[in-house]
């Protein structure tokens, strides 16, 4: 038997990319990444089946997206890391945050901080 599993479409013999389950309740057909371990209820498809796949009429197809993939990088991700970037560039700001002392405070109720640990006041007082 070989390791890699085939497409289950008649006389298709390239490899699985992506599994096919039904959900007869919902009247959907779910497209997703091919499943860790064949199932008997499933369909393994190639990508060329996985891309052509239609479903009956009255039924809608759900494709999931891959994520074990490595992604571009999209402008949000580049714009993260500017701010990133730019946040570890004000050590000043920081440094007077991290000792409680600075001008403004983030909660009322602190009392002190150390760390990431906070000391607040009891709301009695």
């Amino acid at each position: 038997m070989s390791p890699v599993r085939r497409c289950s479409r008649t006389a298709c013999g390239r490899p699985a990319v992506a599994t096919l389950t039904y959900v007869y309740a919902d009247s959907t057909a779910v497209l997703g990444p091919l499943a860790t371990y064949a199932e008997p209820h499933c369909y393994d498809l190639c990508a060329e089946h996985s891309e052509r796949l239609t479903a009956p009429r009255g039924w809608e197809v759900v494709r999931l997206a891959d994520t074990s993939r490595p992604s571009r990088p999209s402008g949000d991700d580049l714009e993260a890391l500017a701010n990133a970037v730019r946040e570890a560039a004000r050590p000043q700001e920081r440094a007077a945050e991290a000792g409680g002392s600075g001008p403004r405070k983030a909660d009322p109720m602190e009392v002190a901080r150390r760390g990431h640990l906070r000391v607040l006041r009891s709301p009695d007082n």
